[in-house]
């Protein structure tokens, strides 16, 4: 006997790991702290905040209708111009990047049945990716995902805000399929939003699991669903 499929795609936010709380005042409170220990003249922040909120929500709104990704770090990079902020030759805009994504991830939790299950998935011999929609940098996603002590289970990761298109664009799932090397047919992909990741991996031949850790009704028809993570081990297994 073998498990059902050769590969699994994974979301990561709330599949893989629970977000917390997120905000934008702190992180870029913490921007703004590191600008100052350098001694570089700053703008009220105040007005620096409403400035990002309301770039980036425009860009959110956007991203909503052409699927092309959202990226802060433009935002960044546009505020530092916008209010002619002197940082060039005192700090970098990754060590910016850093100071305020690490502020974002502080809340961060790996769900608690996560690790167990991408063990025993790894020792079966099931191949591994991760598909996530995403507006951060991806050094930022790679530093995440090495602290999350996840990165061992995963053959590669694809980030929508280092490709043209987030989810459910065909593009980004068929990215994933060429990674793989499979059929469609014979990928899984797992993740807890029905029209980016259920609709979207069923858009290019995937089979999809749902998980609906809120139990929630839905009219959409996912191949499974999940309450958890741990209901992937006891999806059907076929004759080797």
């Amino acid at each position: 006997m073998k498990f059902s499929f050769k590969a699994i795609a994974f979301d990561w936010a709330h599949t893989l790991v629970d977000l917390g709380e997120e905000g934008d005042r702190l992180p870029l409170e913490k921007v703004f702290a590191c600008l100052q220990e350098k001694q570089i003249a700053l703008p009220e922040f105040e007005v620096c905040l409403g400035k990002s909120r309301e770039l980036f929500r425009a860009m959110i709104e956007q991203s909503r209708t052409t699927h092309r990704e959202a990226r802060y770090e433009e935002v960044l990079q546009y505020l530092l111009f916008y209010f002619k902020i002197p940082w060039r030759g005192k700090v970098s805009l990754q060590e910016l990047l850093q100071v305020y994504y690490k502020e974002v991830y502080r809340e961060r939790e790996i769900f608690p049945e996560v690790n167990a299950v991408l063990q025993q998935l790894s020792q079966w011999g099931v191949c591994m990716g991760i598909i996530s929609n995403t507006t951060n940098p991806v050094f930022m996603k790679e530093l995440e995902l090495e602290e999350s002590g996840l990165k061992k289970y995963f053959d590669f990761t694809i980030y929508s805000s280092d490709v043209p298109f987030r989810k459910p664009h065909p593009s980004i799932f068929q990215l994933a399929i060429s990674h793989f090397q499979l059929e469609p047919c014979e990928i899984l992909f797992v993740g807890d939003s029905l029209s980016m990741d259920i609709l979207g991996a069923q858009g290019v031949g995937m089979q999809t699991a749902w998980v609906n850790r809120k139990k929630e009704q839905t009219d959409i028809v996912p191949d499974y669903e999940l309450a958890s993570l741990e209901d992937l081990l006891r999806i059907h297994w076929v004759e080797a």
